[in-house]
């Protein structure tokens, strides 16, 4: 009988904490402005894909590549459709950070004739493609392409995982291949052509899992919402985004990704603004929005009116703790919103690739 595979996420120290213990965050700040919106920009340059530097991106889980399988840690991005790790010709010292793939020491792998680029503002990850036999969980997926990195830009060195596992739409992927989600149900590989992600705010304990979804890590029923427009994205529409019945963003409705490697919320600064002034917020040198430690607890629910369902995030789940202090997970950013783990680690998300919608249902 077909099961949907379960691929256990950790939640690792973020760049940001490692950058604060080692006294680089400032610097890394300025160099490495904050945009994860960039990637849902409309692009002019097919080769490239901006690569954002996101201090607070924490959870990844374990794939293997080759024959025997090279084991890596990689971010699930809901944002992005390519899978890449470090290659051992890696001359970046980012990689020297993390694990690096031999193709020599694989019996499977086949070079590809692509190279690809993903880029950023201020540093990009470039190299060569191939092909090979992936291990996830214990399901293996024959014949996929994978990019092999030989430049990285130095941020990636304080980044909690080697690669990205792109899980959004064909037509972004950069490699130009199938991504690896849909190889997996093309090959026969899973009972549903859906997976679903659960983030829990402790170090273990996220799940993502392929090919269905889990009623034991939410509460009542999920709630289905079309996605909207065909974008190779997971977009859906907001109708309004309220505080105690105020519309407060969102007004007439906006376009949103649903985008596991985003940390946060972002919107546009208008808007996110509007929202951190009802929170009583105070912007820090990074102009981050700051509130008191001490009385989250009086902070309101910030409703999310989405279809016809109204998904209520509590100050909980938008206040960020760090030694530094407490900030919201709202940020400003040019570009569209985006729903990311600060709204996931709330909600239950299910992807449907069958029947083009996304469900959100309350996490245990």
């Amino acid at each position: 009988m077909f099961v949907s595979i379960r691929i256990p996420l950790r939640r690792g120290k973020s760049a940001r904490q490692q950058l604060e213990e080692s006294g680089l965050f400032d610097e890394y700040r300025t160099k490495f402005p904050y945009n994860p919106a960039a990637k849902f920009l409309p692009r002019n340059e097919q080769s490239e894909v901006p690569l954002t530097f996101d201090p607070d991106t924490t959870y990844y889980g374990e794939i293997g590549i080759g024959t025997p399988p090279q084991f890596f840690k990689v971010l699930f991005d809901t944002g992005s459709s390519d899978l890449w790790v470090p290659s051992v010709s890696c001359t970046s010292s980012a990689c020297d950070q993390h694990a690096k793939f031999s193709s020599s020491a694989s019996s499977t792998f086949e070079a590809g004739t692509k190279t690809f680029r993903l880029s950023y503002y201020s540093g990009y990850v470039a190299g060569s493609t191939g092909y090979e036999l992936i291990k996830i969980s214990d399901l293996y997926v024959a014949h996929q392409i994978f990019g092999l990195t030989e430049t990285e830009a130095t941020f990636l060195g304080s980044v909690p995982w080697d690669g990205i596992l792109g899980l959004a739409f064909p037509g972004l992927s950069h490699e130009g291949g199938t991504p690896l989600f849909n190889n997996l149900w093309n090959q026969g590989k899973i009972p549903q052509n859906m997976f679903s992600m659960y983030l829990s705010s402790s170090v273990e304990g996220s799940m993502l899992m392929l090919g269905g979804m889990d009623s034991s890590y939410y509460t009542g029923s999920i709630n289905w919402i079309p996605l909207y427009k065909a974008t190779n994205f997971w977009n859906i529409q907001i109708q309004s985004i309220t505080i105690n019945g105020n519309t407060v963003a969102c007004s007439g409705s906006c376009e949103a990704s649903v985008d596991s490697g985003t940390s946060f919320i972002t919107g546009p600064s208008k808007d996110i603004n509007n929202i951190n002034g009802w929170l009583g917020t105070s912007a820090n040198q990074y102009g981050e929005a700051v509130v008191s430690c001490s009385n989250t607890d009086l902070l309101p629910d910030i409703m999310f009116n989405i279809d016809g369902y109204s998904f209520a995030l509590p100050p909980s789940a938008y206040v960020i703790k760090s030694a530094s202090g407490c900030r919201t997970g709202f940020a400003g950013v040019p570009g569209p919103w985006i729903l990311g783990e600060v709204f996931m680690r709330q909600f239950y998300t299910v992807f449907d690739v069958n029947n083009s919608r996304v469900g959100f249902a309350q996490a245990v």
